[in-house]
């Protein structure tokens, strides 16, 4: 681990390191079974059973069938494929219909599926409504249910929210969306980011009732740069580019074969037990957090969260400065604010849960994980009231500037 094994890392929402199994069972595709799956011979073959056996592996996790398991670059990808390619299918076959396609997301989506739905709004291939929330983070079924309209062909929802951690009504917008579809003639196709769910939630298709369900490795420690997609049977999905016909015909390119027997490999060893166990450490973390240090405020859902999730608050003391001021005690946490160029800029998460410009800034989130320890958590727990306190001292206004921030400063 090097410099890092004195560190505490309290970001496992922005990734995961690799589990020591799972870089096991991907190193012999580095080695020995380097062959291209595509190939006939020998060499081909033994990376195809190595690809196989990862996409069983998927498909029973999620309860489906292998080969509604398409392999990507990660969830960025197929967030881009489940969106665009819905749409672009529909423009351009039996699926059209009369007017517009019509998509609904809501308002605190990751930036790849916002991105993705203004690109089509732009370039004139979708109408989109982007779906406020409460002031908890939750989608509310029955807004959901008004915004529908007769050309709506794709609801696009997160399972479970990055930033604030609250987890979405899923099944029963799938519910909704399946009993919609009875007496549509124009079906809805449901899709759900899952990034952050799938150490955490029920992830059984079925159970949800997805037509399409993203996720990415590195999120559940396996490997980074390979995601999937589950597409549903009959779901309408044209190919995004161009360049051979791997995956179904729906996504080209060699196969990153080391990387998606290392996301095969790190699906299999999810458990809930490592979960139930996060969530007494983040119980206990946040309980103290908001008693020790005056002010303090989680923001999201209390009920509905996951269990590995707190973003918390601090009026008077600027979100940026408490992660810079952390990291220089050795722990890692995010801030809730997006750093661009020298200008911070509001979350777009906080802003739709109705946090002021200023609010939004104190913010920072803490995510564990399976390696957490308890006295991680009391160190964090150590530090963190004397940060926000001198921080609060050198601000006065709660605008603290980092770059004025002593070079020793720490506790």
């Amino acid at each position: 681990m090097g410099e890092n094994k004195n560190r505490i890392y309290l970001d496992y929402a922005a990734t995961t390191p690799v589990d020591p199994e799972v870089f096991e069972a991907m190193k012999p595709y580095f080695g020995d079974d380097f062959g291209n799956p595509s190939s006939a011979h020998q060499f081909g073959q033994k990376a195809r059973q190595g690809l196989d056996k990862a996409r069983a592996q998927v498909a029973e996790f999620f309860g489906c069938k292998p080969e509604e398991i398409i392999f990507t670059s990660g969830a960025t990808e197929s967030n881009n494929l489940a969106i665009k390619g819905v749409i672009y299918k529909i423009q351009n076959s039996k699926f059209k219909i009369q007017s517009l396609p019509h998509v609904i997301t809501s308002q605190i989506e990751h930036h790849c599926v916002l991105d993705t739905c203004k690109n089509l709004e732009e370039t004139g291939f979708a109408q989109v409504t982007y779906l406020p929330v409460n002031k908890e983070g939750l989608v509310e079924i029955e807004a959901l249910e008004k915004v529908i309209k007769e050309n709506t062909v794709l609801v696009s929802i997160m399972y479970a929210n990055n930033e604030i951690g609250t987890v979405q009504p899923i099944e029963e917008i799938g519910k909704l969306i399946k009993k919609l579809n009875q007496s549509r003639q124009q079906k809805i196709y449901f899709h759900t980011d899952a990034v952050q769910a799938i150490n955490y939630l029920n992830c059984k298709v079925d159970a949800l009732q997805v037509d399409l369900l993203s996720m990415s490795a590195h999120k559940f420690y396996g490997p980074k740069g390979v995601g999937a997609l589950y597409i549903r049977k009959g779901t309408p999905v044209k190919k995004i580019q161009d360049g051979g016909a791997h995956e179904y015909d729906l996504r080209a390119g060699t196969y990153n074969i080391g990387g998606i027997v290392g996301l095969g490999k790190a699906i299999t060893m999810i458990n809930s037990q490592t979960a139930q166990r996060i969530k007494k450490l983040r119980d206990k973390m946040v309980e103290e957090v908001l008693k020790l240090i005056p002010n303090s405020k989680l923001n999201g859902s209390r009920q509905h969260r996951l269990q590995n999730n707190a973003n918390f608050s601090f009026p008077g003391a600027e979100g940026e400065s408490i992660m810079m001021a952390l990291d220089q005690e050795r722990i890692a946490v995010s801030t809730g604010s997006a750093c661009a160029s020298e200008n911070l800029q509001p979350s777009h998460v906080l802003t739709a849960l109705g946090l002021k410009p200023e609010e939004s800034h104190t913010s920072i989130r803490v995510t564990l994980g399976k390696y957490t320890k308890e006295e991680e958590i009391d160190r964090f727990l150590e530090v963190l009231p004397k940060v926000v306190e001198r921080l609060r001292q050198i601000s006065g206004s709660g605008k603290a500037d980092k770059k004025k921030l002593p070079d020793d400063f720490g506790c």
